[in-house]
C-alpha cells in the first residue's frame, strides 16, 4: 500500500491552528532525544508519528526485564538488545516520513556540544541528574531549546528551557530552577516509579516539542509544571532568570560524570565469574540492595535490604567476612560499597561489577 503524507497526517493538518504549514515545519525539523527509557520510549515514537522529519536517538543501555512495564515499545524478545536499535526499528515500522538515526553510547562532556548543535530541539529523557545538568548546560552554550522531563515516584516535572524570546534573550534553564545538582535524590531504580506517570510526562514533553516547532500555543517557559499522579493535581512554579550563574565556567570546570561502572575503582569490584567461583565459600556474605524485595535473584543472598533503609551507621561489620554487595546494574551497590569502605577501611567489601543484570 502506498502511503502519502496527506493521508497519514490528515487528522492533524485538519486543525486550523496547525494546517499544512505547521506539518511542513515538523517535516523540516531535526530533533534529538537523549535517553530511550521510560520517557524517551514514548517521546521518540510520538514525535516520529507526529511528523518530525529527522529524529536522532541516544542511549547506551540494553533492554532489561524491569524496563518492560513502563517502556512500552520494548517487548520480551528485545531483552538484552540495544534500546536505541530496537526503538529505531519500531519507529521505521510506524513513521515512514521520519528519518531515524541513533548513537548507541553514553553522552559525555567531550561529545555533547557537537552532537546537540546539529539539531533544532533537544529532548531530555534521561534519569541521571548529572547528565540532565550536562544536557542543560550544553543547550545553553549552543543556544538550543531544551524540553525537560523528570520523575520522582508519583510526581512528574516538565519545562521548556532556553528558548529565544522576542527581546533577544533566552528563557530560564534548569539552573535557574535548581542552581546545583542535588546529591540525595534516588533514580527510578532506587525510588520506584508508576507506569502511568511516565507516559503522562513523556507526552507533555512531546506536546512542548510540537509547539516549539510549529509556533502554536503557549510554551512551558519560565515555569516548571509539577504533576502528581495520586492526586491528579498540577501546579506551575514560576522561574526567574539568574544572570549571575556563569554556565560556561561551570561547564569548563565540571566533569558531569554519571554514576556508572566506567569510573568505578576496580579494587572495590568483583566480577561475575569471580563471584560464581566463590559462592560456596563460607566466609562470603552477599547483601542485596534493592527497591524491589521480590526480585528473583540468580543466587542465594544472606540479606536483602531496601536501598532507602540502608545506613552505614547501622551496619555491624564482621571483619572475618568478605562482603559482596549486589544490585540491578552495579551502580547502587558500588555506592554502598564505597560508603562502607570509607567507614571501615579494613573491611573486605566488594560490589558486583555491572550488577545482576549482566551476571
Amino acid at each position: 500500500m502506498e502511503l502519502t503524507r496527506e493521508d497519514y497526517f490528515k487528522r492533524q493538518t485538519t486543525l486550523a491552528e496547525l494546517g499544512k504549514e505547521g506539518q511542513d515545519l515538523l517535516q523540516k525539523a531535526k530533533v534529538i532525544v537523549i535517553g530511550c527509557g521510560g520517557l524517551g520510549n514514548p517521546i521518540a515514537i510520538y514525535l516520529a508519528t507526529s511528523g518530525v522529519g529527522e529524529l536522532h536517538l541516544v542511549d547506551f543501555d540494553t533492554v532489561s526485564v524491569s524496563n518492560l512495564h513502563r517502556q512500552v515499545f520494548f517487548k520480551v524478545e528485545n531483552i538484552k538488545q540495544p534500546k536505541v536499535e530496537v526503538l529505531a526499528n519500531e519507529i521505521k515500522k510506524r513513521a515512514p516520513f521520519t528519518k531515524v538515526t541513533f548513537t548507541n553510547e553514553a553522552i559525555n562532556k567531550n561529545s555533547i556540544l557537537l552532537l546537540v548543535s546539529k539539531f533544532d530541539v533537544v529532548v531530555d529523557g534521561t534519569d541521571n541528574l548529572k547528565i540532565k545538568y550536562l544536557i542543560n548546560d550544553a543547550c545553553v552554550l549552543t543556544k538550543k531549546p531544551l524540553v525537560y522531563g523528570s520523575l520522582y515516584k508519583f510526581d512528574g516535572y516538565v519545562a521548556t528551557f532556553n528558548v529565544l524570546n522576542g527581546e533577544g534573550d533566552y528563557t530560564c534553564n534548569l539552573r535557574d530552577a535548581f542552581p546545583k545538582i542535588a546529591t540525595d535524590i534516588p533514580n527510578c531504580e532506587e525510588a520506584g516509579t508508576l507506569n502511568p506517570i511516565v507516559g503522562i510526562i513523556a507526552l507533555l514533553q512531546v506536546n512542548e516539542v510540537i509547539k516549539i516547532i510549529t509556533k502554536i500555543g503557549k510554551l512551558l517557559t519560565n515555569q516548571l509544571l509539577i504533576y502528581n499522579a495520586l492526586e491528579n493535581s498540577q501546579f506551575k512554579m514560576k522561574l526567574k532568570r539568574n544572570d549571575s550563574i556563569d554556565i560556561e565556567a561551570i561547564f569548563n570546570a565540571s566533569s558531569y560524570e554519571a554514576d556508572n561502572c566506567e569510573i568505578q575503582d576496580t579494587n572495590l569490584l568483583i566480577s561475575s565469574s569471580e563471584l560464581k567461583n566463590k559462592l560456596n565459600s563460607k566466609n562470603i556474605e552477599i547483601i542485596s540492595i534493592y527497591n524491589d524485595l521480590d526480585k528473583i535473584l540468580p543466587f542465594n543472598v544472606h540479606q536483602k535490604i531496601p536501598h532507602k533503609s540502608f545506613t552505614v551507621e547501622n551496619f555491624i561489620p564482621n571483619y572475618e567476612k568478605h562482603y559482596v554487595i549486589v544490585c540491578e546494574k552495579g551502580i547502587t551497590s558500588y555506592n554502598v560499597t564505597l560508603k562502607l569502605k570509607e567507614r571501615y577501611p579494613s573491611l573486605h567489601v566488594f560490589s558486583l561489577f555491572e550488577g545482576i543484570k549482566n551476571y
